[in-house]
């Protein structure tokens, strides 16, 4: 970390968290991002989804200031992304690195405070990360859930406006994912702008006001969940039904796939009536359910290859959804 100036000589009223124009980067022959367009409001928690691959982490890293895009540009609270770092308005919580495993909780968080001009004091940060109970441990007696919630309480001493979380909550618990959440819920309504990239896609769809889905270097997608979800045309179909004739389930009109589990079939269909008529007269099938296609669904749906290689499908837009 570099020496930070005071948070009061770089005004952010009025202008977005983030703004990337065009924004590109290749290594070599390869094209990581291409031509990526987004505005984050202030205050927004937003989920930035992809599959590996996707050009997440290269375009995180030119958010923060860690690479120059080579072309289109990046704006933190209208300003150049390593600037906005200069000025404490940014802090990013990574997977992995960053601790020194000899040192105890408390004393990282004491050293990572002594690089900043103005900070929240290191009591105030312990409490907001839950980790008050263990500020005398030394980090290498740490589960891999606390020195994640070692590195959430160091992104807060700053008191930025924008946090970055890459994976924030792997390792944690059950309880200790809620209780993240919960806190990061708190931030936002008092103004603190959050950006995230998970692989658990439900806490995307819990937690979220809005889901960014990349896909080979684009947008594909972008959105509330309700609204990513709708993209993605159909139902699905389950009931309980021992031997299940998939043959015949896959030549009913409007199925897309079948899947058998043990004696529970699911069936994703764009004319879920006719699935759960077929089902209830020609055969012995009960316990039926038709469910909206979940998050899932939509994520596998619109960042596969082809669907990205043939371009943006016809009618697959919303307010906020684009490519």
């Amino acid at each position: 970390m570099t020496q930070t100036q005071t948070r009061a000589a770089a005004p952010t009223t009025g202008v977005p968290a983030v703004r990337l124009a065009g924004l590109a980067k290749s290594f070599g022959s390869v094209r990581a991002v291409r031509g990526i367009d987004l505005t984050v409001r202030p205050g927004e928690i937003v989920a930035f989804l992809g599959p590996n691959g996707a050009g997440k982490t290269t375009t995180i890293d030119m958010m923060l200031g860690l690479s120059r895009p080579d072309g289109g540009t990046a704006e933190v609270y209208g300003m150049d992304p390593q600037a906005a770092v200069r000025h404490g308005l940014v802090s990013a919580v990574m997977q992995t690195g960053g601790l020194l495993k000899d040192l105890t909780v408390a004393e990282t968080l004491r050293l990572t405070a002594s690089l900043f001009s103005d900070t929240r004091p290191v009591e105030e940060v312990l409490a907001r990360a839950g980790i008050t109970e263990i500020a005398d441990r030394r980090v290498v007696k740490c589960s891999g859930g606390q020195q994640q919630r070692l590195r959430f309480a160091m992104a807060l001493l700053p008191d930025p406006e924008l946090l970055v979380l890459d994976e924030p909550t792997t390792g944690m618990d059950v309880t200790g994912r809620r209780d993240f959440w919960a806190a990061i819920r708190e931030d936002a309504e008092q103004g603190r702008t959050v950006i995230f990239a998970t692989h658990y896609l439900e806490e995307a769809d819990a937690y979220a006001d809005r889901i960014v889905l990349v896909s080979q270097g684009q947008v594909v997608a972008d959105g509330t969940a309700a609204e990513v979800k709708s993209l993605v045309s159909g139902r699905t179909v389950r009931a309980t039904l021992p031997e299940a004739d998939v043959a015949v389930l896959q030549a009913i009109p409007g199925v897309e796939t079948v899947e058998v589990r043990g004696d529970s079939v699911l069936v994703a269909s764009t004319d879920s009536d006719a699935v759960a008529r077929h089902l209830l007269t020609h055969t012995a099938a009960r316990d039926l359910e038709i469910t909206s296609r979940g998050l899932e669904d939509a994520f596998i749906s619109l960042t596969a290859e082809p669907a990205a290689e043939a371009g943006p499908a016809a009618g697959q837009t919303t307010e906020g959804a684009r490519r």
